[in-house]
């Protein structure tokens, strides 16, 4: 796994020669092996993605590439930030330059045009743009691409001085918007808010900062997402 550099941001055996020839034996079916081709793959985000908060090792797209280790996938290249809305995603994407092509892309993004109060129409512009550049990325294939929707944080230690219910209202306009333009799109959409919601109460679910979330939620995001990317392989 890497953080592109652009920004600040991995039978010892014995046998005997038989006296007879063996008596033929059934046919027994086996399972196909796995794929072990590279899949490269690329992750888009804010903090959610970055993982901040956590190790390595815990940032969700690094616990979906080890779900997806027999299948090839390899560490991700994150280009990710704390605190990034759409566009700061998008301007850092244009400022890279960057041409590369991957097997496979994942965008979580939004979280921070809610918070920031933001339009929900700038909002859904500036998303339908970022699933054109991940489609990009991904050779121009949308069936390579997979979006996760926007956690709701108004569960979180943090967010208990605030306004819970507002909170909740607004990540599903959002993230109604984002499953909207990816169907349009024929991009997979991952729903894991409902995860995020159950972790309500369980401190063991987010980090210390009280706000973003632990390894241990985001190995649930990872599991919830590998079923749907197993079926965006090839």
């Amino acid at each position: 796994m890497r953080i592109l550099p652009f920004l600040f941001l991995l039978l010892g055996f014995s046998c005997t020669q038989p006296t007879s020839d063996p008596a033929p034996r059934p046919s027994v079916p086996t399972a196909p092996a796995p794929n072990s081709a590279p899949i490269s793959y690329l992750a888009l985000g804010d903090s959610y993605t970055i993982g901040e908060g956590v190790g390595e090792a815990d940032r969700w797209s690094v616990q979906l590439a080890r779900q997806g280790q027999t299948a090839g996938i390899q560490p991700p290249d994150i280009i990710a930030q704390t605190g990034w809305t759409t566009a700061q995603l998008l301007q850092a994407i244009r400022a890279s330059n960057t041409t590369r092509t991957y097997e496979l892309v994942s965008l979580l993004i939004g979280v921070n045009n809610q918070y920031q109060g933001l339009p929900l129409t700038t909002y859904r512009a500036e998303f339908r743009e970022l699933l054109q550049t991940a489609t990009r990325f991904a050779g121009g294939r949308p069936g390579r691409v997979v979006v996760l929707s926007i956690p709701d944080w108004g569960q979180s230690p943090y967010a208990r001085r605030l306004d819970p219910a507002r909170i909740a209202s607004e990540i599903d306009q959002y993230n109604a918007v984002a499953r909207q333009e990816c169907t349009q799109a024929g991009v997979a959409f991952v729903d894991i808010t409902d995860l995020t919601r159950a972790a309500g109460g369980d401190p063991t679910q987010f980090a210390n900062d009280g706000l973003h979330y632990s390894g241990k939620q985001m190995q649930q995001w990872a599991l919830r997402a590998w079923p749907v990317v197993r079926q965006l392989l090839p």
